[in-house]
């Protein structure tokens, strides 16, 4: 066994010290929670656009995006606390000044699989048990993961999945007029840029700060980055959905130079992502410190304000999210990686 103690990076707020008696759930339930966190969706989703399938993934993003939205203000109108430590150990604290029902990780590990399998299924030939019994899988373990962390009560989790399912069941058959709208309409980027920056600003009304107001920025820039690249890739007629005779797809068979290719595009693209994102992070938080008059020597308390931290965090991950589908596909293109 053995000890660790967690630290929240930007409050700085340290959790109780724990011991970990079992290290194989530890580091399952670790993987778990980290689902739904930044690092996996600044991975999975870009690994999905370059490598398996960017019509899914469009659609993907979208479920994602208005299920996370709808969470994160649900949280905030709700206001039920995190479960209380002691006797609670929390093993994680990075989102623990954040409410607690829903669970946002527990709608994101429901809408993501289970959207992945609706979407791919006779789209791609794979068996029904399979996609199933792996969104099952992927549904149960971040569920579980969350009750583990000491972040959310067992309703708390039960409750982020029903209102995921429920959202999916409600936004599913509008997937196609909203794909379609955002290819094809001609002022779809102002729009959907308006729509998603006035919902951000509504959110940060709802209650006072947390991780959840800037979850909620970054989710929305991201959705609105890709929607607009999705426009303009439509318009420049780059990577265009395959027509129905090619359906449904066989999955290709795995060989090395298949999974050197999806290495080396994924390995490149990331380091455009990456370097986006660190880019865009030093140019934005100092000019809307400026902008705003907002004192920029400690950065996680400028941070804190909605003046900085709703333009930070939409701007930068809308960018990340527009390079994304947009300009690494144009990259690869150009490079003759696809």
């Amino acid at each position: 066994k053995s000890t660790a103690r967690r630290r929240n990076s930007l409050t700085d707020e340290a959790g109780q010290e724990f011991v970990i008696r079992n290290k194989f759930l530890f580091y399952l339930f670790t993987f778990g929670t980290e689902l739904g966190n930044e690092l996996f969706y600044i991975t999975f989703f870009p690994f999905f656009i370059w490598n398996v399938d960017a019509y899914v993934s469009r659609r993907l993003i979208l479920v994602w995006v208005w299920v996370m939205y709808l969470g994160q203000c649900t949280k905030d109108v709700v206001r039920r606390s995190r479960p209380s430590s002691p006797p609670v150990v929390k093993v994680e604290m990075f989102y623990n000044s954040e409410y607690s029902m829903p669970s946002t990780h527990a709608m994101s590990g429901t809408a993501i699989p289970f959207s992945l399998f609706l979407l791919t299924y006779g789209r791609w030939e794979y068996p029904f048990m399979l996609g199933l019994v792996a969104a099952l899988s992927w549904c149960t373990l971040v569920c579980i993961s969350r009750i583990y962390m000491g972040m959310h009560s067992i309703l708390d989790v039960i409750v982020g999945f029903l209102y995921s399912i429920v959202i999916l069941v409600a936004f599913q058959p509008a997937l196609d007029m909203i794909d379609r709208f955002n290819l094809t309409f001609r002022y779809a980027p102002l729009i959907i840029i308006s729509l998603h920056l006035g919902m951000g600003l509504f959110s940060f009304t709802l209650d006072t700060w947390s991780t959840s107001r800037g979850d909620t920025a970054q989710i929305l820039g991201t959705g609105a980055g890709v929607a607009c690249a999705s426009h303009l890739n439509y318009l420049l007629g780059l990577m265009p959905d395959a027509p129905p005779s090619q359906l449904p797809f066989t999955p290709p068979p795995l060989s090395a130079a298949l999974v050197g290719m999806a290495g080396l595009r994924f390995v490149l693209g990331v380091a455009v992502l990456l370097a986006t994102r660190a880019v865009m992070k030093a140019l934005t938080i100092p000019l809307a410190c400026r902008l705003f008059n907002v004192p920029c020597q400690d950065v996680r308390l400028a941070r804190q304000r909605m003046e900085v931290e709703l333009p930070y965090r939409y701007i930068v991950y809308g960018t990340v999210g527009f390079n994304a589908l947009f300009l690494v596909p144009a990259l690869f293109t150009y490079l003759n990686l696809f």
